[in-house]
């Protein structure tokens, strides 16, 4: 095979339906939009419009409420933290801060703060200062003989 052979399979390609282009071309004259009205014209903006009847958004109830000052966290679960601790990414023997964690590359970015959760299993001791941690990951931590400090707003909160 030469490089000037090289081509598509059969059918891999299709050609462009060009309309508006003469009798002869099948789709000539109104070029398949039918004859007048709103949809045979341009710039037409017919989305979620069903003929005057009610739209479907409309018609389904509003439901919710988005808090406007939502805090989101970066959530860090231990079994992750065994992870790095296992692959040498993170220091067992010093405290775990969420810079710490950063740098390791266990969270991408702090976010409003880390918060900490019980999924996994966490062998070593470790001393971990976040912002939030659920109850059942602080008393897994304190069982494998570690440490979680909370910031006293947190620790008050929960």
């Amino acid at each position: 095979m030469k490089l000037h052979e090289i081509r598509d399979n059969d059918g891999a390609n299709r050609k462009k339906k060009r309309v508006a282009r003469g009798p002869g071309s099948g789709k000539g004259k109104t070029a398949g939009r039918g004859i007048k009205g709103q949809k045979s014209r341009s710039g037409v903006a017919l989305n979620g419009y069903e003929g005057g009847q009610m739209p479907l958004y409309r018609r389904l109830p509003k439901r919710g409420f988005t808090k406007p000052n939502a805090k989101s966290f970066a959530v860090v679960n231990l079994g992750q933290l065994q992870v790095f601790i296992d692959a040498g990414k993170l220091d067992a023997s010093a405290d775990v801060t969420e810079d710490a964690l950063v740098a390791a590359g266990v969270v991408r970015r702090k976010l409003d703060g880390v918060r900490l959760l019980a999924k996994g299993e966490l062998k070593a001791a470790l001393n971990i200062a976040v912002t939030g941690a659920s109850k059942s990951a602080v008393e897994a931590v304190e069982k494998a003989g570690g440490k979680v400090t909370l910031p006293a707003a947190v620790a008050a909160a929960e």
